[in-house]
């Protein structure tokens, strides 16, 4: 329905965030990789998915055309719903899946949260060949909050309780050397 959203971001999470478009706004739900594509800007465009359930319209947005074309191979994979993609893209960069998928690595998938040995096989199996290899960056934390801050509210938006957020960041050592990408990647494999 909508290609994509541009516009003013009046609020920004690693996980959601606010886009101010002529006068709407917009909750938009993100992944990890797009948030730190955006999280210096105070005006971007962001390529959109809606998911339309029975109990809500679910807008998620992505900084490049890629991940969103990942985005919806992912949801087209019996087992893989809007969370979990995104918790994938969260977890892995679209460059990073594409490897995994490529050379087969199971257990690269296995890491993410919520994917079993199962779905990692399904996930290889429907999307060999199918996945683009793209480049990915590494862009400073936001200010606004400490980087901690800004994972355990990631982990929490992307499902997980406060409390074992908070606790899988707890077991990560050295966070002051880590981006917010790399705290919220590492405490997603403690989970």
């Amino acid at each position: 329905m909508f290609a994509y959203l541009e516009g003013e971001l009046s609020y920004k999470s690693p996980s959601l965030l606010h886009m101010h478009v002529n006068g709407v706004g917009y909750e938009i739900n993100i992944t990890l990789q797009t948030y730190a594509k955006i999280q210096q800007k105070e005006h971007c465009r962001l390529y959109t998915h809606l998911q339309v359930r029975e109990d809500a319209w679910v807008l998620y947005g992505f900084a490049e055309e890629q991940e969103r074309a990942t985005f919806r191979q992912l949801l087209g994979i019996n087992g893989v719903g809007a969370a979990t993609a995104r918790i994938i893209l969260s977890s892995l960069t679209p460059e990073e899946l594409s490897r995994a998928v490529a050379t087969e690595d199971t257990r690269t998938l296995e890491k993410v949260k919520g994917i079993g040995a199962k779905t990692a096989q399904r996930i290889i199996l429907e999307l060999k060949g199918k996945l683009v290899a793209t480049k990915s960056t590494d862009l400073p934390h936001a200010a606004h909050n400490t980087k901690e801050e800004d994972a355990l509210i990631a982990l929490v938006n992307l499902g997980i309780s406060r409390a074992a957020a908070d606790a899988a960041l707890k077991k990560i050592s050295n966070t002051s050397s880590l981006t917010v990408e790399e705290l919220i990647k590492q405490a997603l494999r403690a989970l």
